[in-house]
C-alpha cells in the first residue's frame, strides 16, 4: 500500500484534503449524481440551488417543484422524491438540517446513521463524510472498484459494498483521502475499463494484473 500511494503520489501530485461544500450539499450532490453523469449532476445541483432559496424550502417543496428543478440535468421524479424525503428525516431527527454533529461520531456510527436516509447507501454516505468532514469513509465509485481488484487488493468476488470496509481496513487511515482521488484519477487515464494503457501504468511492477492487460 505503502509503494502504491508513493507511486501514485509521484504521478499525479499531492492530494490534501480540504472542504469545499457542507455535509448537507454533498449529500444532495451525491445523491443527484447516482447513476448519470458529472455534467448532468452538476448542471442538476446549480439549478436546485438556483430555484429554491434555502434547504429548509427544499424540505417544504412538492416533489414535483424539485423534479421541475433537477430535470436541466436529465433527472427526475426518483432523485426529487429521495432528495425530499431525506431533508425531511434529518429535520425530524435532528430538529434542523445540519449534518455537522456526525464528525462527532464513530466513522461507521455516522456511517450507519446517513444510511438510513432515503436514498443513501455506503457509498453516498461514504462521500458525506470524506469529501464534506475529512473523515476516514473511503468511497468505493467504478474506478475504485476496477484499479483495486485489478491490484488485486480485494478479492475478485467481493462486491462494491464489502469493498469499502475492505479497503478501509488496509489504507493508512491518514492516507485515505489521497488513495481515493489518486486512485480515481488512475482509472480515468490508464487502469480504463477498456483498454488499459498497461504499458503507460507506474504501478505495472505491483499489479498482478499486468500482463493480461497490457498494450
Amino acid at each position: 500500500m505503502e509503494q502504491i500511494l508513493n507511486l501514485l503520489i509521484k504521478e499525479y501530485g499531492n492530494r490534501k484534503w480540504q472542504p469545499h461544500q457542507s455535509p448537507l450539499e454533498v449529500l444532495v450532490q451525491t445523491i443527484l449524481s447516482q447513476n448519470t453523469s458529472d455534467s448532468n449532476s452538476h448542471r442538476a445541483f446549480a439549478s436546485l440551488l438556483s430555484s429554491f432559496s434555502s434547504w429548509e424550502e427544499v424540505a417544504n417543496a412538492s416533489i414535483s417543484e424539485i423534479s421541475d428543478s433537477i430535470k436541466a440535468g436529465g433527472l427526475g421524479t426518483v432523485k426529487a422524491n429521495y432528495i425530499n424525503q431525506a431533508l425531511k428525516e434529518i429535520r425530524k431527527k435532528q430538529d434542523n438540517l445540519d449534518l455537522d454533529f456526525l464528525r462527532h461520531l464513530a466513522l461507521d456510527e455516522a456511517r450507519e446513521w446517513l444510511m438510513q436516509l432515503p436514498g443513501v447507501g455506503i457509498k453516498t454516505a461514504s462521500c458525506v463524510l470524506i469529501f464534506a468532514l475529512g473523515m476516514p469513509a473511503l468511497p468505493v465509485d467504478t474506478h475504485v472498484f476496477r484499479v483495486t481488484k485489478r491490484l488485486g487488493l480485494i478479492d475478485s468476488k467481493a462486491s462494491a459494498e464489502q469493498a469499502h470496509k475492505l479497503l478501509e481496513s488496509i489504507v493508512p487511515t491518514d492516507s485515505v483521502y489521497q488513495f481515493h482521488v489518486l486512485v480515481i484519477e488512475h482509472g480515468r487515464k490508464i487502469c480504463r475499463a477498456q483498454r488499459p494503457r498497461c504499458n503507460q501504468c507506474v504501478l505495472q511492477r505491483l499489479c498482478p494484473s499486468y500482463e493480461d492487460g497490457k498494450t
